[in-house]
């Protein structure tokens, strides 16, 4: 897979001035641009978040087509497929790109990540519909990102860390209200908002419904309808196991805790369990992704 800074080369973006460090960039696609995406050879690690401007596409992604247009937001998640068939003449969008090693080594910017990237945009179809005026907010955001970019000041990348933080947190809002607006009974409301707040500051330690089931003072068959419902087919165990292998692969990069040691401040109970399920999760084992 290609780091950010890798494939912005790839591309043939225009460098930002300055000393960039390659972890946080934003970039305008059109219609020639985006089908462009066809010729790259590997996937990029990080994390792509693309609102639509003006427009259509249509994207196959992990294996699912979908069609985005304007006002949507699709996202991309590291190491994953995508493949561009179609994309209207007028077609225009802002493309965010966070690099996967930085998202991971920063606990302000993985929790924001955990917050705004899980809950509704990790679905088999990863398209949210923002409104007008949270639009306009986004927008001006990731333009001021395209600005701090072309500056080259000194203070340009602390300037993007600080915008990719605003954005997120605004993504964040953006999904809760989603999830209202959606007119879920205000019960499964509740519910399936207050396993998203749990799921954070205990992933590591619980991988069983029953704790967050305990938790929420409801069955586990309750919150397994619930998240069911409100996310569109995502299970419980689904969201656990996202979280718990991005922090894997927060370990594996950033530490120097060996497997054995990963494994249990994850809490699996043997080194083999937790490394079938990151093998069948990345797609390799743990010794080959740290090498």
């Amino acid at each position: 897979m290609y780091s950010l800074k890798e494939y912005w080369h790839l591309r043939n973006h225009p460098m930002p001035n300055g000393a960039w460090d390659g972890n946080v960039a934003c970039v305008v696609y059109d219609a020639e641009s985006v089908l462009k995406t066809n010729e790259t050879r590997g996937f990029l690690d990080g994390y792509g978040f693309n609102l639509v401007l003006r427009g259509s596409m249509t994207i196959i992604y992990n294996n699912h087509e979908m069609t985005v247009k304007e006002d949507d937001l699709y996202t991309y998640s590291p190491g994953f497929e995508i493949r561009v068939p179609a994309a209207s003449a007028d077609f225009r969008c802002l493309s965010l790109l966070v690099d996967e090693q930085f998202a991971l080594s920063l606990p302000s910017v993985r929790d924001a990540i955990r917050m705004a990237h899980f809950p509704l945009v990790e679905l088999t179809a990863p398209v949210l519909s923002i409104p007008a005026d949270d639009r306009r907010r986004l927008v001006e955001l990731m333009q001021m990102m395209i600005h701090y970019q072309q500056t080259g000041l000194p203070q340009m990348n602390e300037s993007l860390k600080m915008l990719l933080n605003l954005f997120l947190l605004d993504l964040s809002a953006i999904q809760e209200h989603s999830i209202r607006e959606h007119r879920f009974p205000k019960r499964v409301e509740e519910i399936f908002l207050g396993f998203l707040h749990l799921l954070p500051q205990h992933f590591a330690e619980h991988h069983d419904i029953g704790f967050y089931a305990d938790r929420l003072c409801i069955t586990t068959t309750y919150l397994s309808r619930v998240v069911r419902q409100v996310s569109g087919g995502r299970t419980v165990i689904d969201y656990i196991n996202q979280l718990l292998l991005m922090e894997a692969t927060f370990l594996l990069r950033q530490t120097s805790l060996s497997i054995a040691q990963i494994a249990d401040r994850l809490h699996f109970a043997e080194t083999t369990t937790f490394a079938r399920f990151f093998q069948r999760m990345k797609g390799m084992t743990p010794r080959e992704f740290r090498k």
